[in-house]
């Protein structure tokens, strides 16, 4: 069976304007960067995250802190995972009483969501926990649901949703694939 792309969702410049969206939007909603705390899931979560604090910081003058989580240790499936890759988790200073904002590429059952915010309250209590994903394809098995979108869309089950990022050595772009013959 081979894996085709069926369609592109969004071009690099779609994605830049809607993390320039979601930077705006998470600024109005905390109030500036006060507090305020981005945490990338590993990996592409990690690259949106980065870019988010450049755009808030670049409108802010104040650089909002920044972390990044793994999640492998904390899925509901990792004994059945043949060889996880365990990564690290790194979160500036302590999360206590401090706005986090979750950042992930895709958000769809909702079980990645559930195993990071697992992973943050190991650091400490936050405040709150708010989610910015790049896109929502909905079908949740979780009632976990985004505070900040860039972009929903609709893909079947059988679909999967790939973000591709300059970081990962990739042109920036959003495309639905689909198994063929």
């Amino acid at each position: 069976m081979t894996i085709h792309e069926k369609m592109e969702l969004m071009n690099a410049k779609e994605i830049k304007r809607a993390l320039d969206r979601l930077a705006s939007e998470i600024l109005e909603q905390n109030g500036g960067v006060e507090g305020l705390i981005l945490v990338g899931i590993r990996t592409g979560g990690m690259h949106l995250a980065s870019r988010i604090k450049k755009l808030i910081t670049k409108m802010e003058g104040e650089v909002p802190e920044f972390g990044v989580v793994d999640i492998t240790l904390y899925r509901d499936d990792f004994f059945t995972l043949e060889q996880p890759q365990v990564g690290d988790t790194e979160i500036e200073g302590d999360i206590t009483g401090k706005r986090v904002v979750l950042v992930d590429d895709v958000i769809y059952t909702g079980r990645t969501i559930r195993a990071a915010m697992d992973a943050i309250v190991d650091f400490g209590r936050p405040r709150s926990i708010q989610l910015a994903v790049l896109i929502d394809r909905g079908m949740r098995e979780l009632p976990i649901h985004p505070d900040y979108t860039g972009r929903q869309v609709t893909a079947d089950a059988k679909e999967r949703v790939e973000v591709f990022l300059k970081e990962e050595g990739h042109d920036d772009r959003v495309v639905i694939l689909t198994a063929g013959k």
